[in-house]
């Protein structure tokens, strides 16, 4: 709880400090790249919140490492999360800036899982009805899970929209059990 509530504080600083220097585009790159980076590293976020290592050591570090690669706002943001000891939330708090850019954007996440990959015809056209759907951009991420023996699930907006053969037939497996035979 308390490391939501950290992302949500932090992550809304950051995308209202983004959005009034209009930085949003270069801070949403840069902060997908720093992802990218922490989720193949873990040593530097090991490093970061120690808490037995002074700031002055992570300063300089954060110096060698990002200072110049990251437009000067984003690189004191990251330095006043080492000031106030809240490095260790830093995925949170990407995972929190980049949920409100994709609202500010309008862009909306879903996931097809089928038991093999979808053409991209297919793709296109899931893609396609979403978005007149919802009148949204959609991301689509594509999932293969043979279990669900054919058809597709779509997880959209807090939805599931199970037409898969495995569903199908639980439902009928149920509507058999209820009947009762004479």
């Amino acid at each position: 709880m308390l490391a939501q509530q950290i992302a949500a504080k932090y992550g809304r600083a950051l995308f209202e400090l983004a959005k009034e220097r209009n930085l949003i585009d270069v801070a949403w790159e840069q902060f997908n790249a720093l992802s990218e980076y922490l989720g193949k590293d873990k040593t530097f976020m090991d490093f970061m919140a120690a808490p037995q290592i002074p700031d002055s050591q992570k300063h300089e570090l954060m110096t060698k490492v990002f200072g110049e690669r990251l437009t000067h706002p984003i690189f004191e943001f990251l330095l006043v999360l080492v000031d106030k000891h809240r490095m260790n939330f830093l995925p949170e708090i990407i995972e929190e800036f980049d949920r409100l850019v994709r609202i500010e954007r309008g862009i909306v996440s879903a996931i097809c899982i089928t038991t093999a990959p979808i053409t991209p015809e297919e793709r296109e056209k899931l893609i396609d009805r979403l978005a007149r759907k919802s009148g949204l951009k959609i991301e689509l991420e594509e999932r293969v899970d043979e279990l669900i023996i054919g058809g597709m699930i779509v997880i959209f907006q807090n939805q599931i929209i199970d037409g898969s053969i495995r569903y199908a037939l639980g439902l009928l497996r149920n509507r058999l059990m209820k009947t009762k035979v004479h």
